[in-house]
Protein backbone atom coordinates (compact mmCIF):
# COMPACT_ATOMS: atom_id res chain seq x y z
CA UNK A 1 0.00 0.00 0.00
CA UNK A 2 2.59 2.59 0.66
CA UNK A 3 4.35 2.08 -2.34
CA UNK A 4 1.29 2.71 -4.42
CA UNK A 5 0.94 5.82 -2.64
CA UNK A 6 4.46 6.88 -3.07
CA UNK A 7 4.44 5.51 -6.74
CA UNK A 8 1.29 7.97 -7.23
CA UNK A 9 2.76 11.17 -5.20
CA UNK A 10 5.56 10.64 -7.62
CA UNK A 11 3.87 10.60 -10.38
CA UNK A 12 1.71 13.53 -9.95
CA UNK A 13 4.92 15.84 -8.56
CA UNK A 14 6.58 14.57 -11.88
CA UNK A 15 3.54 15.52 -14.15
CA UNK A 16 3.23 18.86 -12.29
CA UNK A 17 7.31 19.48 -12.81
CA UNK A 18 6.46 18.66 -16.55
CA UNK A 19 3.33 21.54 -17.16
CA UNK A 20 3.92 24.17 -19.91
CA UNK A 21 7.29 22.43 -20.42
CA UNK A 22 7.27 22.42 -24.32
CA UNK A 23 7.98 25.67 -24.88
CA UNK A 24 9.94 28.70 -24.40
CA UNK A 25 10.43 32.37 -25.54
CA UNK A 26 13.14 34.43 -26.72
CA UNK A 27 13.93 37.52 -24.77
CA UNK A 28 15.59 40.58 -26.07
CA UNK A 29 16.32 42.75 -23.36
CA UNK A 30 20.36 41.66 -23.74
CA UNK A 31 20.18 42.47 -27.51
CA UNK A 32 18.76 46.13 -26.24
CA UNK A 33 21.20 46.49 -23.79
CA UNK A 34 23.38 49.83 -23.17
CA UNK A 35 26.28 47.30 -22.71
CA UNK A 36 26.96 46.41 -26.62
CA UNK A 37 30.34 48.38 -26.36
CA UNK A 38 31.78 46.31 -23.73
CA UNK A 39 33.30 42.80 -23.49
CA UNK A 40 31.39 40.35 -24.99
CA UNK A 41 27.98 42.66 -24.61
CA UNK A 42 27.79 41.55 -21.05
CA UNK A 43 27.27 44.56 -18.72
CA UNK A 44 30.10 45.25 -16.02
CA UNK A 45 27.61 44.56 -13.18
CA UNK A 46 27.06 41.24 -14.68
CA UNK A 47 30.87 40.14 -15.45
CA UNK A 48 31.83 40.78 -11.44
CA UNK A 49 28.83 38.83 -10.18
CA UNK A 50 30.24 36.04 -12.60
CA UNK A 51 33.67 36.06 -11.32
CA UNK A 52 32.43 36.10 -7.99
CA UNK A 53 30.14 33.06 -8.75
CA UNK A 54 31.80 30.73 -11.56
CA UNK A 55 33.71 28.78 -8.61
CA UNK A 56 30.47 27.85 -6.96
CA UNK A 57 28.53 27.13 -10.04
CA UNK A 58 31.83 24.72 -11.00
CA UNK A 59 31.40 23.36 -8.14
CA UNK A 60 27.51 22.46 -8.19
CA UNK A 61 28.02 20.93 -11.82
CA UNK A 62 30.65 18.71 -10.29
CA UNK A 63 28.31 17.29 -7.29
CA UNK A 64 26.11 15.05 -10.08
CA UNK A 65 29.08 12.34 -9.87
CA UNK A 66 28.55 9.54 -12.31
CA UNK A 67 27.36 12.06 -14.74
CA UNK A 68 29.36 12.30 -17.94
CA UNK A 69 29.55 16.25 -18.34
CA UNK A 70 31.53 17.02 -15.09
CA UNK A 71 34.40 19.55 -15.44
CA UNK A 72 37.11 17.66 -16.15
CA UNK A 73 39.13 20.42 -15.02
CA UNK A 74 38.17 22.44 -12.51
CA UNK A 75 41.14 24.96 -12.43
CA UNK A 76 43.90 25.34 -9.67
CA UNK A 77 41.91 27.59 -7.07
CA UNK A 78 39.03 24.61 -6.38
CA UNK A 79 40.48 21.68 -4.46
CA UNK A 80 38.55 18.49 -3.67
CA UNK A 81 38.27 17.71 0.01
CA UNK A 82 37.07 14.23 1.11
CA UNK A 83 33.71 14.68 2.96
CA UNK A 84 32.16 12.40 5.23
CA UNK A 85 30.58 8.76 4.41
CA UNK A 86 26.40 9.49 3.75
CA UNK A 87 24.40 6.99 6.03
CA UNK A 88 22.79 4.36 4.03
CA UNK A 89 19.19 5.29 4.98
CA UNK A 90 19.81 8.88 3.74
CA UNK A 91 21.48 8.05 0.73
CA UNK A 92 18.31 6.03 0.00
CA UNK A 93 16.45 9.27 0.03
CA UNK A 94 18.87 10.67 -2.56
CA UNK A 95 20.81 12.70 -1.01
CA UNK A 96 24.30 13.88 -1.40
CA UNK A 97 26.73 16.57 -1.85
CA UNK A 98 30.63 17.17 -1.92
CA UNK A 99 33.22 19.73 -0.33
CA UNK A 100 35.82 21.88 -1.60
CA UNK A 101 38.47 23.99 -0.67
CA UNK A 102 39.15 27.49 -2.66
CA UNK A 103 41.81 29.35 -2.88
CA UNK A 104 42.42 33.01 -3.89
CA UNK A 105 43.11 33.95 -7.53
CA UNK A 106 46.52 33.73 -8.76
CA UNK A 107 47.87 32.08 -5.34
CA UNK A 108 48.73 28.83 -7.03
CA UNK A 109 52.24 29.61 -6.94
CA UNK A 110 52.08 30.67 -3.02
CA UNK A 111 53.60 27.32 -1.14
CA UNK A 112 52.29 28.94 1.70
CA UNK A 113 48.94 29.59 0.36
CA UNK A 114 45.99 29.19 2.17
CA UNK A 115 42.03 28.61 1.17
CA UNK A 116 39.92 31.36 1.29
CA UNK A 117 36.67 29.76 1.67
CA UNK A 118 35.39 25.91 2.16
CA UNK A 119 32.17 25.08 0.06
CA UNK A 120 29.77 22.34 0.64
CA UNK A 121 27.75 21.92 -2.88
CA UNK A 122 24.78 20.03 -2.38
CA UNK A 123 23.45 17.88 -5.36
CA UNK A 124 20.13 18.72 -7.05
CA UNK A 125 17.45 16.40 -7.92
CA UNK A 126 18.79 13.50 -10.02
CA UNK A 127 16.17 12.33 -12.84
CA UNK A 128 17.43 8.79 -13.05
CA UNK A 129 14.86 8.03 -10.52
CA UNK A 130 11.64 10.38 -8.69
CA UNK A 131 13.46 10.03 -4.95
CA UNK A 132 14.32 13.10 -4.99
CA UNK A 133 11.52 14.93 -5.90
CA UNK A 134 9.80 12.67 -3.55
CA UNK A 135 12.04 13.50 -0.48
CA UNK A 136 13.49 16.58 -1.19
CA UNK A 137 10.37 18.35 -2.71
CA UNK A 138 7.02 16.92 -1.32
CA UNK A 139 8.65 16.02 1.89
CA UNK A 140 11.19 17.82 4.32
CA UNK A 141 13.62 14.79 4.68
CA UNK A 142 16.22 16.49 2.47
CA UNK A 143 16.31 19.27 4.53
CA UNK A 144 16.84 17.91 7.53
CA UNK A 145 19.62 15.43 6.38
CA UNK A 146 21.22 18.65 4.68
CA UNK A 147 21.60 20.66 7.83
CA UNK A 148 22.28 17.56 9.75
CA UNK A 149 25.73 17.01 7.47
CA UNK A 150 26.42 20.66 7.44
CA UNK A 151 26.67 20.94 10.97
CA UNK A 152 28.57 17.17 11.29
CA UNK A 153 31.01 18.87 8.79
CA UNK A 154 31.37 22.02 10.55
CA UNK A 155 32.30 20.09 13.65
CA UNK A 156 34.49 18.31 11.87
CA UNK A 157 36.96 20.62 9.80
CA UNK A 158 35.88 23.75 11.63
CA UNK A 159 34.36 27.09 10.86
CA UNK A 160 37.76 28.31 9.65
CA UNK A 161 37.94 29.74 6.74
CA UNK A 162 34.58 30.48 6.38
CA UNK A 163 31.92 28.36 4.30
CA UNK A 164 30.07 28.82 1.64
CA UNK A 165 26.70 26.61 0.56
CA UNK A 166 25.96 26.03 -2.95
CA UNK A 167 23.62 23.83 -5.46
CA UNK A 168 21.97 23.52 -8.38
CA UNK A 169 17.93 23.20 -8.23
CA UNK A 170 17.29 21.27 -5.75
CA UNK A 171 20.85 22.12 -4.24
CA UNK A 172 19.59 25.33 -4.20
CA UNK A 173 17.09 25.14 -1.98
CA UNK A 174 19.03 22.89 0.38
CA UNK A 175 21.48 25.72 0.38
CA UNK A 176 18.89 28.21 1.30
CA UNK A 177 18.02 26.43 3.94
CA UNK A 178 21.52 26.55 5.37
CA UNK A 179 22.30 30.14 4.70
CA UNK A 180 18.63 31.07 6.31
CA UNK A 181 19.98 29.20 9.71
CA UNK A 182 23.22 30.27 9.29
CA UNK A 183 23.53 34.13 8.84
CA UNK A 184 27.52 33.73 8.65
CA UNK A 185 27.40 31.26 5.47
CA UNK A 186 27.00 32.80 1.80
CA UNK A 187 24.74 30.80 -1.07
CA UNK A 188 24.83 30.54 -4.32
CA UNK A 189 22.07 28.76 -5.80
CA UNK A 190 21.78 28.19 -9.57
CA UNK A 191 18.41 27.59 -11.71
CA UNK A 192 17.44 27.40 -7.92
CA UNK A 193 14.17 25.29 -6.51
CA UNK A 194 11.21 27.64 -5.53
CA UNK A 195 10.57 24.74 -3.20
CA UNK A 196 11.73 25.36 0.34
CA UNK A 197 10.57 26.09 3.80
CA UNK A 198 12.67 28.80 5.17
CA UNK A 199 11.83 32.37 5.80
CA UNK A 200 12.56 33.67 2.39
CA UNK A 201 14.05 37.83 3.91
CA UNK A 202 16.46 35.43 6.13
CA UNK A 203 19.84 36.50 5.17
CA UNK A 204 19.08 37.34 2.12
CA UNK A 205 21.73 39.91 1.52
CA UNK A 206 24.22 36.71 2.10
CA UNK A 207 22.48 34.65 -0.93
CA UNK A 208 23.64 35.07 -4.90
CA UNK A 209 21.06 33.46 -7.47
CA UNK A 210 21.60 32.76 -10.91
CA UNK A 211 18.88 31.70 -13.33
CA UNK A 212 18.70 30.94 -17.12
CA UNK A 213 15.69 32.83 -18.50
CA UNK A 214 13.10 30.74 -18.98
CA UNK A 215 14.12 27.52 -17.55
CA UNK A 216 11.76 24.97 -16.17
CA UNK A 217 11.34 25.48 -12.15
CA UNK A 218 10.94 29.75 -13.17
CA UNK A 219 7.49 28.58 -14.41
CA UNK A 220 6.90 27.47 -10.82
CA UNK A 221 7.91 30.34 -9.18
CA UNK A 222 4.12 31.18 -8.92
CA UNK A 223 3.56 28.55 -5.93
CA UNK A 224 5.71 29.39 -4.13
CA UNK A 225 8.02 32.51 -3.45
CA UNK A 226 11.41 32.11 -4.53
CA UNK A 227 14.30 32.98 -2.01
CA UNK A 228 15.48 36.45 -1.21
CA UNK A 229 18.46 37.64 -2.83
CA UNK A 230 20.56 39.21 -5.32
CA UNK A 231 19.59 37.78 -8.35
CA UNK A 232 20.53 37.42 -11.76
CA UNK A 233 18.70 36.10 -15.06
CA UNK A 234 20.81 35.35 -17.58
CA UNK A 235 19.33 34.57 -21.67
CA UNK A 236 22.86 32.06 -22.33
CA UNK A 237 20.62 29.79 -24.77
CA UNK A 238 17.15 31.30 -26.34
CA UNK A 239 16.56 28.99 -28.14
CA UNK A 240 17.11 25.61 -26.20
CA UNK A 241 14.02 23.90 -24.38
CA UNK A 242 12.83 24.34 -21.03
CA UNK A 243 14.52 21.02 -19.57
CA UNK A 244 18.07 21.95 -21.27
CA UNK A 245 17.77 25.21 -19.96
CA UNK A 246 17.35 24.04 -16.42
CA UNK A 247 20.52 22.07 -16.40
CA UNK A 248 23.52 23.14 -14.78
CA UNK A 249 26.32 22.84 -17.00
CA UNK A 250 25.04 24.87 -19.62
CA UNK A 251 24.52 27.82 -16.86
CA UNK A 252 28.06 27.10 -15.42
CA UNK A 253 29.77 27.20 -18.85
CA UNK A 254 28.24 30.75 -19.21
CA UNK A 255 28.78 32.10 -16.00
CA UNK A 256 32.09 30.78 -16.50
CA UNK A 257 32.80 32.46 -20.03
CA UNK A 258 31.30 35.36 -18.93
CA UNK A 259 34.16 35.53 -16.23
CA UNK A 260 36.86 35.14 -18.59
CA UNK A 261 36.20 38.68 -20.09
CA UNK A 262 37.79 39.03 -16.21
CA UNK A 263 39.85 36.91 -14.75
CA UNK A 264 42.49 34.63 -15.88
CA UNK A 265 41.61 31.59 -13.76
CA UNK A 266 38.44 31.52 -15.31
CA UNK A 267 39.86 31.97 -19.04
CA UNK A 268 42.19 29.22 -17.97
CA UNK A 269 39.21 27.07 -17.14
CA UNK A 270 37.38 28.11 -20.45
CA UNK A 271 40.78 27.08 -22.69
CA UNK A 272 41.41 23.45 -21.08
CA UNK A 273 37.22 22.58 -20.83
CA UNK A 274 37.16 23.51 -24.62
CA UNK A 275 34.11 25.85 -23.51
CA UNK A 276 31.75 27.02 -26.52
CA UNK A 277 30.33 30.62 -27.10
CA UNK A 278 26.97 31.47 -25.06
CA UNK A 279 24.44 31.10 -27.88
CA UNK A 280 23.01 34.38 -26.99
CA UNK A 281 26.47 36.43 -27.96
CA UNK A 282 27.54 37.80 -30.77
CA UNK A 283 29.60 35.87 -33.44
CA UNK A 284 30.11 32.23 -34.68
CA UNK A 285 29.32 29.41 -32.90
CA UNK A 286 33.58 28.37 -32.93
CA UNK A 287 34.23 31.74 -31.82
CA UNK A 288 37.17 31.53 -29.45
CA UNK A 289 37.35 33.69 -25.87
CA UNK A 290 39.24 36.68 -26.46
CA UNK A 291 40.68 36.84 -23.29
CA UNK A 292 40.26 39.50 -20.50
CA UNK A 293 39.69 42.81 -20.87
CA UNK A 294 39.84 42.86 -24.76
CA UNK A 295 39.33 46.17 -26.72
CA UNK A 296 36.07 46.31 -28.73
CA UNK A 297 35.67 48.42 -31.57
CA UNK A 298 32.50 47.00 -33.12
CA UNK A 299 29.20 46.47 -30.76
CA UNK A 300 28.47 43.22 -29.57
CA UNK A 301 25.03 42.74 -30.29
CA UNK A 302 23.09 39.45 -28.25
CA UNK A 303 20.86 37.28 -30.20
CA UNK A 304 17.70 36.85 -29.02
CA UNK A 305 17.04 34.53 -32.26
CA UNK A 306 19.33 33.34 -34.70
CA UNK A 307 18.89 34.40 -38.08
CA UNK A 308 17.31 31.97 -40.37
CA UNK A 309 18.99 30.90 -43.94
CA UNK A 310 17.38 30.41 -47.12
CA UNK A 311 16.33 27.14 -46.47
CA UNK A 312 14.80 27.84 -43.31
CA UNK A 313 17.44 26.17 -40.97
CA UNK A 314 18.55 28.26 -38.02
CA UNK A 315 21.68 29.88 -38.70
Amino acid sequence: MFDMMLSRQIFVAFVILTLSACATYPDISQSRSPCRMEPGGWCEFVREAAVDAYPYAIAATNTYIGDDDLYGNIGLNLVPVDRLEIAEEDARKGFDYRIFEQYAPGSKDDPDRKPIARILAFRGTDFDGLTDIFYGTLRNDQIEIALKYFELEMERLGNDPGWVVTGHSLGGALATEVSAKYPAVRAYMFNTSPFYNADSMTNDTYRTVFNERGELLRRFSKYSAPPAADVFTLNCAPQKGTFTKHKIRPLADCITWIAAYADKDAKAIVDANKLKKPMVECGPDDKVHPGTNPPYIEPCVHQARRAKSENGNSN
